[in-house]
Formats: structure tokens, sequence, C-alpha cells
């Protein structure tokens, strides 16, 4: 499907190597933006979580950041013709290469399989892969480029969710809450959304799960995403 439709927007995905995902559903659907006055997405594939975002909290800047040619410029079209686009920007590259700035959010659903396959060719697969090293990159980056009271937040599988939590410490940085994604609620979490910043407060441990029973979801889920999914 070349055109995933939003309730507000759709999303053009052609020729794209990761489409519209409940990764990338769910993390914009759970950030904690509120009161944020800028927000950055790290990985901005086709713009999907940038444009929820802008979605969600109307009063706020969104800038993205792609270092992929076709998935930035598939961002760009989508934030041009969306009803959001004068608030939404796009830089082509490494997050790393972005002229200092403090954020409230920063939000990213990135590759997340962590030195496996790399000679593998598949554009989804490498879309996918990483080293741990993006990781410590990324955590640096947002020590450096959080707002006093700003926060980042990650989509990740346990196991990278676990090892980016072990890298805040030496960049002063705090894990403030983990939520537990499972697929049914007797299943074994398959990610984690963590919350870390510059504040050491209590570390709040909370779960979503997404299926009642095979392809019924959860009341849960369904209002999460209700207003952004025409199934719902």
């Amino acid at each position: 499907m070349s055109f995933f439709k939003f309730k507000q927007f759709d999303v053009d995905q052609t020729g794209c190597a990761m489409k519209v995902n409940t990764d990338g559903v769910l993390l914009a659907a759970l950030a904690k933006g509120h009161d944020a006055k800028t927000i950055l997405d790290v990985g901005a594939g086709t713009g999907v979580v940038a444009l929820m975002l802008a979605q969600r909290f109307p009063q706020t800047y969104i800038d993205a950041v792609e270092i992929d040619d076709h998935a930035a410029d598939t961002a760009t079209k989508n934030f041009t013709n969306s009803k959001f686009a004068e608030r939404l920007r796009l830089f082509k590259g490494d997050f790393a290469n972005l002229e200092r700035m403090e954020y409230d959010l920063i939000i990213s659903n990135p590759p997340f399989f962590i030195d496996s396959l790399r000679s593998v060719k598949d554009n989804k697969a490498l879309a996918r892969h990483t080293d741990s090293s993006f990781f410590e990159r990324l955590v640096s980056f947002a020590a450096e480029n959080l707002s006093a009271e700003g926060i980042c937040q990650l989509i990740l599988p346990v196991a990278t969710s676990e090892l980016v939590i072990g890298m805040l410490a030496a960049n002063s940085l705090y894990l403030q809450s983990v939520i537990n994604i499972r697929s049914f609620a007797t299943d074994d979490p398959h990610r984690e959304v963590i919350t870390f910043g510059k504040d050491n407060v209590t570390n709040e441990v909370t779960e979503v799960v997404i299926y009642e029973s095979p392809k019924v979801y959860t009341t849960q889920y369904s209002s999460l995403l209700k207003d952004f999914l025409t199934i719902f």
C-alpha cells in the first residue's frame, strides 16, 4: 500500500523501506509532549511520528531528521501536504550534524537490531539494523540538546532497552518511566517505551496490551489510536 490514510493526514510511503507500523504509531500516541514547545524526531522515516505529534500538540513546533535520502524526501512531501506544514521541518542527514538546539522532547523509533545480519541486503532489514555506537551517540546527543526539564523517549526491544538504560548514568541522565508493550496480557513484553531526562524522578512502570484476543484490539489500544487510525 503506497498511501496510508490517517484521520487527519495521509502518509505516502512509496519505495520506503519502513512502512507505517505499530511501533511508530504507539510511540507517537504515548509521547509525553503536552508542555513541549519544541520536539525533535530522530530517524523520521516517512514522517508519521512527527505528523501524529503535530496533530496531538497543536502549539508545538517539530523538527525531524532522516539520514536516508529517499525517506527524507518522502517525509518532506508528507509534511508539505499536511495541514500541519507550518509547524514541521525536515533536516536531511545525520542527527549528530544538527546545530545545537534545546528540545523539550527528543523522540525516536530507531533501528534496533544490534550487531547482527550486517550483510543482509533487504532494504527493510537494513533499516532495522544498527550497532551500539548509534545509541551511544543518540544518548550523548540527548544529554547535550535536551532542555532542563526535557525528555527523550524511545521505543525498543527489551534487550536493546536495557543496553540504552545502561548508558544513561555516564551522560548524567536518569530513567523516568518504562511502558511495557505486550501483544497479549499473558505475553512477555516485546517492546518498551523508555523515557529519560536530566531530572532524577521516580521511575514509573506501566504497560500497554495490544490485543484482547487474536485480531481483536484492547480498549486501551483503540483508545490510544482512535484519533488517528481509520479502523477505530
